[in-house]
């Protein structure tokens, strides 16, 4: 308990950016992929495309690569200037966006096809059968998977701790600085996480009963 006492002035900050890191991303991270998921079912074959070969190419490069991109490779285009959290939001946004983009379209697809075929009796354009009729159900089916993708981009905000961004990963060199025991110091990091998850399986669990009664 000590350690976590005399050490506030870390966990405090340092898991609030944790908790910027995961909403910022998860924000982004649910509208890209739904974004792609709309993509990856288009009728257009190009747009189809375009969706496998983000998720494809984006799934398989290992997050640390995507981060040192962003922080190494991109200042160099001298596009837009970005600091390293907001280049650490950007990597996990368009990291978990690709698994997002599957969870959702695995939910499209457990939607009968009825449903789409109802809409285009009535005259309605894809667009509006995807926005209105299809993803409202399919995100109703996929509430427990897409918890676990969010509660899986929880913990990769740890990564950042490696790219110069002080968020809870980067408390045990810190205590380390201050010759504290870095294994308790760690136990408490995990403490916090699991705090975390709690909080985000007790939404799932909400959800999943709101929406079931909606049913």
């Amino acid at each position: 308990m000590n350690v976590l006492l005399d050490n506030l002035d870390l966990y405090g900050p340092f898991f609030l950016t944790t908790i910027e890191l995961f909403a910022l991303a998860a924000v982004g991270s649910l509208i890209l992929g739904t974004l792609l998921a709309m993509l990856r079912v288009s009728p257009v074959p190009v747009f189809r495309g375009m969706g496998a070969t983000y998720v494809t190419v984006v799934r398989n490069t290992p997050l640390t690569l995507v981060f040192a991109f962003f922080v190494f490779a991109y200042p160099l285009l001298e596009i837009v200037k970005l600091n390293f959290f907001t280049a650490a939001v950007v990597s996990l946004t368009l990291y978990t966006s690709a698994f997002i983009c599957e969870v959702v379209r695995s939910g499209i697809n457990t939607v009968p096809v009825g449903q789409a075929e109802a809409g285009r009796a009535l005259g309605l354009k894809f667009g509006q059968i995807l926005g209105s009729v299809i993803l409202p159900q399919a995100l109703r089916s996929v509430v427990p998977p897409l918890i676990s993708t969010l509660i899986a981009l929880l913990k990769n905000t740890t990564i950042a701790a490696g790219f110069s961004v002080a968020e809870a990963g980067a408390i045990r060199a810190y205590l380390s600085d201050r010759g504290e025991n870095q294994m308790v110091g760690l136990l408490w990091v995990a403490l916090g996480f699991i705090i975390l998850v709690a909080v985000l399986s007790l939404i799932q669990r909400s959800l999943e009963k709101r929406w079931s009664v909606a049913r």
